[in-house]
């Protein structure tokens, strides 16, 4: 009888704890959930807000949009739906363009809208999901993009994501021209504080197969590979690519092959910060009827703050080759902009050509191409023996081994 007894209290404690734990584990997922919507927005490349939230006992639901930061190119729901476990959260949905704005593309899908799903652990706070694509041919005007075979994986955890997505092939018809890619893979890898306020982003992108056709060119080029990195810490933001061409051909012959490393430095990193913000803030209010230069206006001291420590552009090493040509370029250089007396400058005057002189002017570098090919000397004037070509650029306008530079419209043949 005593035994009797104490199973309704073990029973009710059970149901409990239980109870408790399903609590735990919904409130974690919403607060994960929260964070991570934060970070993206801090990261200032996309419009990102949920809507229809429902936070529940034993599941949750409600949608994602995502949008460019301004405009209405495209606009794209995720919906989901989450069933809070104890010890992992399952979900899944759809994903589906946007349909109320006006001037997107069509979609057409070859079955129901894409399905994804994914798995949250509560105590190790990982998250796991996969997407996989149907066939889908995007229509805008005369313009179609057709992508086959599209698979993404995402996992990781707060501070620390990893993505790998692969797309067996991608096709784009513009008229009588249309480009061919695939299988296309990316790797990458982002990692950051809370709020994104510092943040390394490492991406890999390799694309084997590249067809281009037009009425007057026709390229294939065998593989194609861009390494990059991109750092925000507390001095600056900077970023480093590496694009690495395999053979390019033309007409049955290599046109194109080498590789270019580059990396653009000394970007103020509170400025850049401050620009994020603003230009989020203002796509928060709509940006109903300001154009390119009122924006411009608005975020000029934050343009200009961006430029206080002269930025810096790196060709760390520039190795190409033409075959067909029969040209090779060999070199480095940087390129560094003046910062001195910011105010001066104008950040709306860079809509036009005309008006960007003033910025022009504050560029000085130089660029030294080694091994120099005959015909390139011949084309602008230079002895035929001239090994190596010094190119410098002083207060924007370039010399060419300290002679300014000829037109090349009297030199190319």
């Amino acid at each position: 009888m005593r035994k009797e007894r104490l199973i309704v209290p073990v029973v009710v404690a059970m149901a409990v704890a239980w109870a408790v734990a399903q609590t735990i584990a919904s409130l974690m997922f919403e607060r994960e959930l929260a964070r991570a919507i934060q970070d993206l927005q801090a990261r200032g490349e996309l419009s990102i807000w949920r809507s229809e939230a429902d936070q529940g006992w034993l599941t949750s639901t409600g949608v994602i949009h995502l949008a460019p930061l301004f405009g209405n190119g495209w606009h794209l729901d995720i919906s989901y739906q989450a069933r809070h476990g104890l010890l992992n959260t399952r979900m899944d949905g759809y994903l589906q363009q946007h349909r109320e704005r006006t001037g997107q593309a069509r979609v057409e899908v070859a079955r129901q809208p894409p399905t994804w799903e994914a798995r949250y652990h509560s105590l190790s706070g990982t998250f796991d999901g996969a997407l996989e694509l149907s066939p889908l041919v995007l229509r805008q005007e005369d313009r179609a993009l057709s992508l086959h075979g599209a698979r993404v994986a995402l996992q990781g955890e707060f501070g620390d994501w990893s993505l790998r997505a692969h797309l067996d092939s991608v096709r784009l018809d513009d008229g009588d021209t249309t480009l061919e890619a695939g299988p296309v893979t990316l790797e990458s890898r982002y990692t950051y504080i809370d709020g994104a306020y510092h943040f390394t982003q490492r991406d890999l992108l390799k694309v084997n197969g590249v067809h281009w056709r037009s009425p007057s060119l026709g390229l294939d080029a065998d593989e194609l590979v861009l390494h990059s990195k991109t750092d925000l810490d507390e001095q600056e933001l900077r970023m480093r690519s590496e694009l690495i061409l395999g053979e390019v051909m033309s007409a049955n012959q290599v046109l194109l092959t080498g590789k270019v490393v580059g990396e653009l430095s000394r970007i103020n990193a509170d400025a850049t910060r401050s620009l994020l913000t603003h230009l989020k803030a203002e796509a928060a209010r709509g940006g109903t009827g300001v154009t390119g230069r009122d924006l411009l206006f608005q975020v000029a001291p934050e343009i200009r703050a961006l430029m206080g420590d002269s930025p810096r552009l790196d060709l760390l090493e520039v190795d190409l080759d033409s075959p067909m040509l029969g040209l090779s370029l060999s070199g480095d250089g940087a390129l560094i902009f003046d910062a001195r007396d910011l105010e001066e400058l104008d950040p709306q005057s860079l809509v036009t050509r005309e008006e960007r002189n003033a910025w022009l002017e504050r560029l000085n570098g130089d660029f030294l191409w080694r091994d120099l090919p005959a015909v390139v000397a011949l084309w602008l004037g230079l002895p035929l023996d001239t090994e190596d070509m010094q190119i410098d650029v002083v207060k924007g306008k370039v010399r060419i081994n300290g002679r300014p530079l000829p037109p090349l419209s009297h030199r190319l043949p």
